[in-house]
């Protein structure tokens, strides 16, 4: 492992949009717009968390986390993603370890619980679960994903941070 991680500082944001750009290039469930979401989530103060994974110089890696919006407005409950790895990296653990560095984060900062949309399966394997008392609406729905630090999963409509919206 010649890779460390470490939170985004001042002056990533750059590295950050292109390696995400790259990693996402030409991904079938990509709308291609993830590093305007990180950028926008940074510009309307709603990005909570976002480490990187660095070797040498470059950024390698990067996972963002920002806070779920629930109908029965409770709080706690954070959303991950977007999550990027610098294409010629995957395969070495860095999507993984940016994954449980993050989340033991959040769960430090007094997180319930993290969602994601994503893969089932490999979400899956990070504890993720779906079906949960937790929905969101639309199509997406069904790739919605909870992972509980101990808190029961609340019986709750989720929506995301404006930056998620399309054209957001």
């Amino acid at each position: 492992m010649s890779w460390t991680i470490r939170e985004e500082r001042a002056g990533d944001e750059a590295a950050i949009r292109q390696m995400v750009e790259r990693a996402f290039t030409g991904h079938p469930y990509s709308e291609g717009d993830e590093a305007q979401v990180i950028d926008a989530l940074r510009a309307d103060g709603d990005l909570v968390l976002s480490l990187v994974a660095e070797d040498g110089n470059a950024i390698v890696g990067q996972v963002t986390f920002s806070r779920a919006i629930l109908s029965n407005g409770e709080d706690g409950w954070m959303v991950v993603g977007p999550v990027a790895v610098e294409p010629a990296r995957q395969g070495e653990g860095i999507g993984r370890a940016l994954m449980e560095a993050g989340e033991a984060r959040m769960e430090a900062m007094g997180a319930k619980g993290i969602t994601v949309l994503g893969d089932p399966d490999l979400y899956a394997r990070f504890g993720y679960r779906q079906h949960t008392a937790m929905t969101l609406e639309g199509e997406l729905g069904e790739y919605l994903q909870v992972k509980s630090f101990g808190a029961p999963i609340p019986a709750a409509k989720i929506t995301y941070a404006p930056a998620f919206a399309p054209g957001g």
